[in-house]
C-alpha cells in the first residue's frame, strides 16, 4: 500500500458511485468492480499521456486496506510513475468518499502498466511529452 494514508497521490481521473448491482447481500462493493474502475480510469490516462489507443499489460499487487460501500463515491488518483518505450506505469489509487460525508479513506492501490498501440494492435513509442 502506498505511504501516504492521509491525502490521495495523482491527478483525480475518475469518480463514479458506488450502487446496489455493485454490491454482495451486506452491502460491501465487488473488489473486481473496483478494479475495473481503476483499469477504466487508467485507460483514460493512459491514452492521454500516449495520445492513442494503450491496453493493460499487467497489474502489480494489490490488497484491498478499506471496504467500499454502496453509496460511497469511489475516486481514482492516478499519477505516471514511468514512461518507457511503449510501455508506461501508472500508480493507482482507489478512495472512498463516504456517503454524505467528506470523509475520505484509501480502499487499495496498484501499479498498473499499459503498452501503447499503433492501428494494427502492435506496440508503438510512447510519444515524448509536449
Amino acid at each position: 500500500m502506498n505511504r501516504n494514508e492521509v491525502n490521495p497521490v495523482g491527478e483525480l481521473t475518475l469518480r463514479t458511485l458506488a450502487m446496489p448491482a455493485d454490491a454482495n447481500a451486506a452491502g460491501d462493493i465487488f473488489g473486481g468492480w473496483v478494479m475495473a474502475q481503476m483499469d477504466l480510469a487508467c485507460g483514460i490516462r493512459a491514452a492521454e499521456r500516449a495520445r492513442g489507443r494503450v491496453v493493460t499489460a499487467a497489474v502489480k499487487e494489490m490488497a484491498f486496506a478499506k471496504p467500499m460501500k454502496v453509496g460511497d463515491t469511489l475516486c481514482i488518483y492516478i499519477d505516471i510513475t514511468r514512461v518507457g518505450r511503449t510501455s508506461m506505469t501508472l500508480r493507482v489509487e482507489a478512495w472512498a468518499q463516504r456517503y454524505l460525508s467528506d470523509l475520505m479513506e484509501r480502499v487499495t492501490d496498484a501499479d498498473f502498466v499499459m503498452v501503447a498501440l499503433d492501428a494494427e494492435g502492435k506496440p508503438t513509442p510512447v510519444p515524448a511529452e509536449d
